[in-house]
């Protein structure tokens, strides 16, 4: 296969908590869903008026108080105009009849290991990048199916390498339906920056492919935004020089971009405006912390609410030693985060002798970084983090034990 049929696809899960939801709770397809509810937000029985067997009963976004925010919405909910990060509140009066359901993470990470492991028996060199995404290098399961494209003269090898390239990721989407039954969107392309774009196009389910050749007439039309890498303080400076679409940033000066964001990130920015990334797919990574934090629907006073807060504190450090354990690896480093009501934060850390992933020892630690702290204020958001971390192979991991 030659070289220049390097294919990287990017696979994205289409609304994909909403979407696990859906396959618990098949009478809301077609429905405008929003998941960013707590747990009086679960769905109740009651009985049919009637007289029939009982049904469910989902809560409305209408009937929403506080100042949660929308974890993710149906293409339908999006369709009203809201979306991944609003506030409910605010969503309740673009969508008011829109179904709220609580997040069940456990439910995501499930079907999380249930797709990414469905991937890895067709094409095992893939990226993790969240519970809902990866890249996926296909280059070698190309050349292994298609073989030396010098043995088959006559034949156009670049466009045989796409062809296959299509045929893999119909593949991969089949056995994520299966294993899962949830949809993916894919994005073939030569590089990393290129597949990401690629994978949002076509949502949902869709299998989109940009190749060089394509990224003036599919990449440059649009807005600088779809860049992963430019967020929104950039989009902003980059629409005060005039530059609203990837094909203005393309056709700016590279001096101009260098003299405005600086050396690294203007080189980066003309780069990604003409498709360039060379990045590799990194098969592994070793996390660097992990961590568990929570917003409160009302603020709470470290005295008046002291019961809740100590059983959600409990709560996160149990939840983060699973999560230690579920990676092998234990942390010397326990920390706390606290906001407090008028969005002020405050953290604190504490390093042990040992590495350890026990929640009692992190909920001890974690209790005395608290003491550090005046709560004096309503707190709004509690969090709880395990850094330096010892990974499984690590003796001193074992040693600690």
């Amino acid at each position: 296969m030659p070289d220049a049929a390097r294919v990287i696809a990017h696979l994205d899960m289409d609304a994909f908590y909403a979407s696990v939801e859906l396959l618990r709770y098949p009478e809301l397809r077609g429905q405008p869903v929003v998941i960013g509810g707590g747990s009086r937000h679960q769905p109740r029985w009651e009985a049919d008026p009637s007289g029939g067997q009982r049904r469910r009963r989902f809560a409305r976004l209408a009937d929403y108080s506080g100042r949660g925010v929308i974890t993710t919405a149906t293409y339908e909910a999006r369709a009203l105009g809201v979306n991944s990060a609003m506030g409910l509140m605010r969503a309740a009066q673009r969508a008011p009849q829109a179904v709220l359901l609580p997040a069940d993470f456990d439910q995501y990470r499930r079907y999380s290991r249930l797709f990414k492991a469905a991937v890895d028996e067709i094409a095992p060199v893939v990226e993790d990048r969240g519970i809902d995404e990866i890249y996926i290098d296909l280059t070698e399961v190309i050349a292994a199916r298609l073989g030396d494209p010098r043995d088959q003269p006559g034949t156009d090898a670049l466009a045989e390498a796409w062809w296959c390239a299509r045929e893999v990721a119909r593949e991969i989407k089949q056995a994520v339906r299966e294993a899962t039954g949830l949809t993916c969107s894919i994005g073939l392309a030569p590089n990393k920056l290129l597949a990401k774009i690629a994978s949002e196009l076509d949502k949902p389910d869709g299998l989109t492919v940009v190749t060089a050749h394509d990224v003036a007439g599919r990449i440059w039309p649009l807005p600088v935004r779809r860049i992963n890498g430019i967020g929104p303080k950039a989009a902003a400076r980059l629409a005060r020089l005039g530059i609203a679409t990837i094909g203005e940033l393309a056709a700016a000066e590279p001096s101009s971009l260098l003299r405005h964001f600086g050396a690294s990130y203007g080189a980066w920015l003309h780069a990604a405006a003409h498709g360039r990334d060379e990045r590799p797919v990194i098969t592994h990574s070793e996390p660097k912390s992990v961590s568990r934090e929570t917003t409160f629907e009302r603020d709470l006073h470290a005295v008046r609410d002291r019961a809740a807060l100590s059983r959600i504190f409990t709560e996160l450090c149990v939840r983060v030693a699973e999560d230690l354990r579920r990676k092998r690896c234990a942390g010397r480093t326990i920390g706390v985060k606290l906001r407090f009501d008028d969005f002020r934060t405050v953290t604190r850390d504490v390093t042990l002798a040992a590495p350890t992933d026990d929640a009692a020892a992190i909920r001890r630690a974690a209790g005395q970084c608290l003491k550090r702290i005046e709560l004096s204020r309503r707190i709004r958001l509690l969090g709880v983090r395990v850094g330096a971390l010892a990974h499984g192979d690590d003796d001193e991991l074992f040693a600690a034990r």
